[in-house]
């Protein structure tokens, strides 16, 4: 009767391990596939931020290549927002004085009219 015990918790162990081994197998491939995936959204990502940057020369993109160039898009982007600020400024001064010399010459008219 132990041998029969034993034989049966052998028996349940092996079809454990054998479960064991196929999940370990599934995993590897998710985490292979996962890894494909990761290179061509690298790969796909540096086509867009520099299209000469990849693609073309078959060799593959590291991270911080991709993580430089969107550091340095997103630099460009906060520069051109702060020229946009300039520029509005800018646009707003003289529009502002721009008023002031139409107010101006609206008076000057108004005064000119008077004396006529």
């Amino acid at each position: 009767q132990a041998e029969e015990e034993l034989k049966a918790a052998w028996s349940q162990q092996a079809g454990q391990l054998r479960e064991m081994e196929r999940r370990e197998c599934l995993l590897r491939s998710d985490v292979q596939r996962a890894g494909e995936q990761l290179e061509s959204f690298k790969t796909r990502v540096m086509q867009v931020c520099s299209p000469s940057a990849a693609g073309s020369t078959g060799r593959s993109i590291t991270e911080q290549q991709v993580i430089e160039r969107i550091r340095q898009m997103s630099d460009e982007n906060q520069q051109s927002h702060e020229r946009e600020k300039s520029l509005q400024k800018e646009l707003s001064s003289r529009l502002a004085k721009e008023k002031e010399v139409s107010a101006s010459i609206e008076m000057f008219q108004n005064s000119l009219q008077k004396l006529q």
